[in-house]
């Protein structure tokens, strides 16, 4: 089980913000009852959106090792032939 935490300036600033969103959208609530509600979400919400991250991290990465030669691929013994082909471009 994943336990999220905020670091104290982080659990500042998301209870400041909760405060305010209350203020202007429901009604005033203080830091307490701020505190509590962001626990509850942070225990109830975010390991479903820490999983979903997760998830979607998995899938770029995937796709990225999938096209590795796409990637990194680099065409051996090109000295000769990019040589050739200045010299040409010279004449």
């Amino acid at each position: 089980m994943v336990t999220l935490e905020l670091t104290k300036q982080q659990r500042t600033d998301a209870i400041a913000s909760m405060q305010r969103y209350f203020e202007e959208n429901l009604e005033p609530i203080g830091d307490m009852p701020a505190g509590l509600l962001l626990n509850f979400f942070l225990e109830e919400l975010g390991p479903a959106i820490y999983n979903q991250a997760i998830s979607d991290a998995q899938t770029r990465l995937t796709q990225r090792v999938a096209d590795l030669n796409g990637e990194l691929y680099s065409d051996e013994f090109q000295y000769w032939p990019r040589a050739d082909a200045k010299r040409k471009t010279r004449r």
